[in-house]
């Protein structure tokens, strides 16, 4: 049994899945991901494919599920959403301590970093950002019944879920007390809108999620599927958005690619999404600020795994107490601009 993967191990189980491996395998981790490791799988031929498994150490409960992910990427092999084709759940202790998901290798770029987006011409950049709430709305359409996905979760109203679920989640590994945080989670409870449509939600959906075409900004597989759910698809909008900072706006601890010339900004993908799915954007000021305290609630958790084991850190670094902080401010402030709150500096003098 290995810790992380076993190459050799997991070689033999590739091909027992009908998978082409010729000789051994490498595996190195890849990506910017703060969650699931991600690893680069090559055979000696050049091959290549993608294995996901959960971080390393003690986890929460229903938090990094692969099993669960794999089982969403199947149902959605046959749809119009682009999704990486399956290899297979490996569950074998040979290969690792925990289920992996292995996969093909999707070509094309990833815009998880500054240089990748300053590479890109603002059209394509244009692209990309339009490209994405298109495959959103594409995601929305899925009927959920159909590709076996109808009891994934609970139907019950997604606003109620997401605000326990992530609550939960805070105190269970929270890496300080944070009154203003849980002040926002205040505020949340008393704005709740009224359900709306049930989808499928990716639940983690922005552009660091996604492969695209580097020469057109088109969308070529939208991938870590690992906090989906059955709930209100304006709920993947705010999340978009919320991972969607614009030229002008502070740092918040968000990836800052989109403030770039070219990406189109918040208002505009809103639009576009509303456009493409036909839906009611009623509910969107919630939604934004639900996503970004729950990226708030994410940094924090993945802050915790770090302190508790480093080797589960990411090659780009990991969310300090200044960046969760940041994140938590800009909540405030989108909560401000949709006018359901304070700018967060006259929060802190009153409640100083």
């Amino acid at each position: 049994m290995t810790a992380v993967l076993d190459p050799v191990a997991l070689a033999q189980w590739m091909r027992a899945q009908g998978a082409q491996v010729t000789g051994g395998l490498s595996a190195v981790r890849v990506g910017q991901g703060q969650s699931n490791l991600i690893y680069l799988l090559t055979d000696e031929a050049g091959a290549r494919w993608i294995a996901r498994r959960p971080p390393l150490g003690e986890l929460l409960a229903s938090a990094h599920d692969v099993a669960r992910e794999y089982r969403i990427l199947h149902a959605l092999q046959d749809t119009d959403v682009p999704v990486p084709r399956l290899v297979g759940l490996c569950e074998e202790e040979a290969v690792a301590d925990v289920p992996v998901v292995v996969m093909s290798h999707v070509d094309g770029t990833v815009v998880d970093r500054m240089d990748v987006a300053e590479s890109l011409d603002p059209t394509v950049r244009r692209a990309v950002g339009l490209g994405l709430v298109r495959t959103l709305a594409r995601i929305h359409s899925v009927d959920v019944d159909t590709v076996g996905l109808g009891d994934l979760a609970s139907r019950s109203p997604y606003a109620e879920r997401q605000l326990r679920r992530w609550t939960r989640q805070f105190e269970d590994s929270r890496t300080r007390d944070r009154p203003d945080l849980e002040a926002l989670t205040a505020l949340l409870q008393a704005n709740i809108p009224p359900a709306g449509d049930l989808s499928l939600v990716h639940g983690d959906f922005h552009v660091c999620n996604t492969i695209v075409d580097p020469a057109t900004g088109a969308p070529n597989a939208v991938l870590d599927w690992e906090l989906s759910t059955l709930g209100d698809p304006i709920a993947d909008l705010g999340t978009t958005l919320a991972y969607w900072p614009q030229a002008g706006e502070r740092p918040s601890g968000t990836f800052a690619a989109p403030t770039l010339p070219g990406f189109p900004r918040r208002e505009e993908m809103a639009a576009e999404y509303l456009s493409a799915s036909g839906r009611d954007g009623a509910s969107l000021a919630f939604w934004h600020v639900l996503g970004v305290w729950k990226i708030a609630i994410i940094c924090d958790g993945v802050h915790r795994r770090v302190l508790d084991n480093p080797a589960n850190a990411a090659t780009s670094g990991v969310p300090t107490p200044e960046s969760i902080q940041a994140t938590i401010d800009h909540a405030w402030e989108i909560a401000a601009g949709y006018g359901l709150a304070e700018q967060p500096l006259l929060f802190r003098a009153r409640n100083a």
